[in-house]
Order: structure tokens, then sequence, then C-alpha cells
């Protein structure tokens, strides 16, 4: 209450303040004041009824404050986090100097989580200090001693499975994880790292993510034909929204009145009319599927990715008209909005002018104006997978699927400054402001079960093809080991077979193939996943050992990758 007063007394007597100016600037004052002690009450409360008034207070006066700083001369550009929308309505978000002791303690507050698909656990990161806190399991040990393994395959009585989607509140109090094989909906209170409880919906539930109310969680059930609506508080499900078959993510306008929806089997970008859930408009796009979508902050364009083909897709987020078309690359995933300069303008653009795209099979992040112009690609290590700007977009954390860590991007500089081990296959990464307002945050978590980090193993034609490339990268799970296979450059929708062999070509997996790999109808590339009946020998050139990946589904077919050159050919 006593910031309250003082900013608004500020603004009361600044001499070349007009009246509106004036107005504004007090009124943002007292709006922060009112979310500040909503947010108090939410940490000590357990009156649900108190509660549940306090987050209309918070979700309400977010979005008048974030009106009010776009009217404000002087504010615009200095949104404190509670002023701050899900990155899926809003990049405006908080980000303080990289590294003074200030900057350390303030960041403290700050977390990074990941959705780790393998391991089925949620990773933890302080942004401070770039460091894994922990974890939160929500994968099963009750069937295993080896908690891999436990993780991975046993749901039956405990559990989720393909931990993969995450969102979070407005006013960053609540995470939503998304578990696609067990069709689970679990949210956690980000202080404490509890799990409130768990919502099970239709056919593999993709992403989830909050309306900027906070009032609604809409989850994109893309086993059907619609995105589950739920209610937080009560947690059950309490409506439908009809859509496309196959819906993958969901964004919010800031407006609040519009949704869009984009599909994994439908070449469709839907347009969605909230308070009705009526489908305003179909927007045709490139591809049928499209895993990611990002609004940008002043709510004007929708960039979604097209993985099976290696694009992007702008559509106009208010005449709902496809501005363009970008050819990324192949195995195409997330996309970010962010900007250099920390709140400044750079070079005429600020911060959220630019678009950070995850391109998987060129291990590289690649950067775009908004008028789709490549800035530059940044190399950020195995499989780059889910993207999350941090505060105001200075710096942006980046998934490696198939290596099994979290990458921090520096904005100014569009180069990596740190790397952050973590949990098994991060799918879905999102970075929350003032997660932890009180406390140090690491209540229920636990450390990581697996040491060991993916081996990965590099693959080229026989004939020096500089064009086909293949990288493979083996994980343990305990008593099986699981594979990770990408792929490009070969002949576009052909079927190849790894194989595990020894150096007189007789196959030590003489029954099985280790992996079955389907290239797309473009750029010949593919991701692909898979398990092994039993731990792997060692794969060396000490050992003798190498993989191959033949033409077809016989053993016989015309090699066209392999881990080394064998001797003698």
């Amino acid at each position: 209450m006593a910031s309250m007063h003082s900013g608004m007394h500020t603004a009361l007597m600044r001499v070349s303040n007009s009246e509106d100016s004036t107005f504004v600037e007090a009124m943002i004052a007292h709006h922060r004041g009112a979310i500040d002690m909503a947010r108090q009450l939410l940490v000590y409360s357990r009156d649900s009824a108190l509660r549940v008034f306090a987050l209309g207070i918070v979700a309400e006066q977010q979005v008048e404050v974030t009106q009010l700083e776009h009217w404000s001369a002087a504010g615009a550009r200095a949104a404190r986090s509670s002023a701050a929308l899900d990155r899926r309505v809003t990049t405006e978000l908080p980000i303080r100097a990289s590294s003074s002791a200030a900057h350390r303690a303030d960041y403290q507050r700050d977390r990074v989580y990941t959705a780790d698909q393998v391991s089925n656990t949620v990773s933890v990161i302080d942004p401070s200090t770039n460091r894994l806190l922990g974890q939160l399991r929500l994968g099963s040990e009750r069937l295993s001693p080896l908690p891999a393994a436990g993780f991975m395959l046993s749901a039956l009585y405990g559990g989720e499975i393909n931990v993969h989607g995450l969102g979070f509140s407005p006013d960053h109090r609540w995470l939503s994880v998304v578990s696609t094989a067990t069709n689970a909906v679990t949210i956690v209170e980000t202080t404490t790292n509890r799990v409130k409880g768990t919502v099970y919906v239709g056919r593999n539930p993709h992403e989830g993510f909050f309306s900027p109310d906070g009032r609604e969680l809409w989850v994109s059930v893309r086993g059907a034909n619609y995105v589950s609506v739920i209610d937080p508080v009560r947690m059950r499900e309490v409506r439908r929204v009809v859509t496309a078959k196959g819906p993958s993510m969901i964004v919010f306008r800031p407006d609040g009145r519009v949704a869009f929806v984009n599909h994994s089997f439908t070449p469709e970008l839907d347009v969605i009319d909230v308070p009705s859930g009526r489908v305003l408009a179909r927007v045709p796009v490139v591809s049928p599927f499209s895993p990611d979508l990002v609004i940008t902050q002043d709510g004007a364009q929708v960039w979604m990715t097209h993985k099976d083909v290696g694009k992007v897709t702008v559509v106009n987020a208010r005449t709902y008209v496809v501005e363009g078309v970008i050819e990324t690359g192949p195995i195409t995933n997330h996309v970010t909005m962010a900007g250099p300069g920390g709140g400044t303008r750079v070079g005429g653009a600020s911060a959220g002018d630019y678009a950070y795209v995850t391109v998987c099979t060129e291990n590289v992040v690649k950067v775009y104006r908004r008028d789709r112009t490549l800035v530059t690609s940044i190399p950020v290590g195995a499989c780059p997978h889910g993207i999350w700007a941090s505060g105001d977009g200075s710096r942006v954390y980046v998934g490696l699927q198939q290596g099994d860590g979290v990458v921090v991007i520096d904005t100014r500089t569009n180069s990596v400054v740190a790397q952050i081990p973590m949990g098994q296959s991060p799918q879905a990464l999102v970075y929350v402001p003032d997660a932890v307002p009180t406390g140090d945050g690491t209540q229920n978590l636990t450390q990581p079960a697996v040491a060991r980090r993916p081996v990965e193993i590099s693959l080229s034609a026989p004939d020096g093809r500089a064009s086909s490339w293949g990288r493979v990268y083996m994980r343990s799970l305990g008593p099986i080991d699981g594979i990770d296979v990408s792929v490009r450059g070969l002949s576009p929708a052909t079927t190849y077979t790894l194989y595990l062999m020894d150096e007189d070509s007789a196959y030590v997996s003489s029954s099985l193939p280790l992996a079955t790999v389907v290239t797309d109808a473009n750029g010949g590339a593919a991701l692909v996943e898979a398990v092994t009946a039993a731990p792997l020998p060692e794969i060396s050139e000490t050992s003798g050992r190498r993989l191959v990946l033949v033409e077809g589904v016989a053993p016989n077919g015309p090699t066209a990758l392999t881990s080394r050159v064998p001797r003698g050919r």
C-alpha cells in the first residue's frame, strides 16, 4: 500500500504531467497496489471464496494496467511483472540488468520450467544462476526399481506418461502440465511446486493455456476435434469448443475476445470467439501439421510453425489474412517473440519485434524480423524444441530435445551464454516471472534420477555427400535404451531402417532393427524416437560396431548413412 500511495503521489506532483498522463500514472500505481495485495492473499489465504475473488482482481486489473501502460508515453516500456500476461498473450515481461547482484536477487523469484517427455518430469531452473533446482516427478516409480524405466513405461497404477505441454496463469501462481499419453492436465502451484490436482480430458491432449482473465484453462485435445475448457478452481471441464480435427495449441489475443487454434491434422488456423466458443474464421495454411504458435505483444500477428514441411506462416491477427510464409528448415518446432535491447529500442526495433524459431535437424535457432527477414542463425545443440522469452526479451531459453538440456541466448548479441543439463527429452518450455515471490521455491522437488547424458553419434553418407546428414542420440532408460534419430538430405517420402552392425557386416541385432525412419515429402528429413529391447553395447571406433541407415526395411538395402566408414571399404 505504501508503494501504491507513493506512486500515486508522484504522478500527482509531476509538473510536466497533463491531466491525462496524471490519471494514467496514478491509476497504474493504484491497480498495481490492488494486484500486489491480491497476490499476498493468494500466498497466505486458504479461504477458497476469497482466493477466487483475488484471482479475479489480478486477472482483470492486469489487463487494465497493460492498456494504461500503452497509453502512457513515459511508462509504455516500464511494465512490471504484475502487469504482464502469459507470453501467449504478450511478451512484455520484466527483466533486470544482466550481471549485477541486484539482478541475481530479483531473478531468484523467476523460474524456467521444462516438460521432460522421456523422464516424465518437470524440470525447474533458477534463471538468476541458470541452475537446475530439481524436478517434479509426474511419472510412476512404483513398478520398477529403476526410476527412468518406471517413468517412461509405467502408468498402470499411478503417474503420468509423455509429460509434454506447459502453460501458466496470468498471475504466475499456477503451472499447467499436459501429459499426452495419459490424457492428463495437472495444475501445480509455482511457489511450492505442490500439485493441486489433475483433470483427465479426451484423447491425447497437447497443450493448455489460461485465458487472459485467468478464469479458464483451454486444453487442445489433439486426438479429437475440440478444446477442453477447464475451470482451474473447481478442477473440472465446463465446456468444449469444437474445432477442426486435431487442435494443437491455443493463443489468446490481448483483448481476450479472440483465440487462435492451430492443428496437427488439418491445414487451417481457427479463429474462435472466446465467450461463445464459435469459430469466426478458418484460415487455410500450407500444411496440416502445426505444433506451435505465438501472438505478438501488440496483438497484430500470429506466427505458427509447420513441422512437417519446415515452414512458418504469419497471419494478421485482426484481418485473419496470411501475410506470408517463411522457409525455415526441416523439423521446425517452436517459436517465440523476443528482441534485443532489454526494453529499449535498438536499431529501430523494440523488444518483441523478432521471432526466434527452433529448427531441429539444423540444430539452430533462426531469428526473423516481423517483416519475415532472416537476421541470423544461432547454433544451439541437439534438436532445439521448446522456446520462451525471458523478461522483455533480452534472454531466450531453449530446450534441447535430444541433448537433455537448456541453452540461454542473449538477444543483444544473439549468442549462447549458458547451458544447463536437466531432464530427459524436454518438449515445452516456459519462463514465468515472479513465480516464487516468497521462499526458495524448492519444496516438493527431487534431484534428477538419471545422471548420464545422451551419447551423440554422427551419421554421414558413405560417398561423402555433404548434403546428407544424420544424428543418433542414445540415452539410458534403465533396463532399456532410448534412441532419437534425426536426418536430413535423404530421398523424400522414403522408408529407411537403422541397424546396429559389427565390422564384418553381421548384424549384432539379428532379428529386429533399431528404428524405422520415414522422411518427409519435401526435404528428405525426419525425426524418430524409439526404444530398444535391451541396453545396447558400446558403439565406437574401437568396438568395431557402427550404426547404418539403409533404404527400405531389409538389411541388404542401399546404405544411406553410416556412423563411420568401415576399414577396407
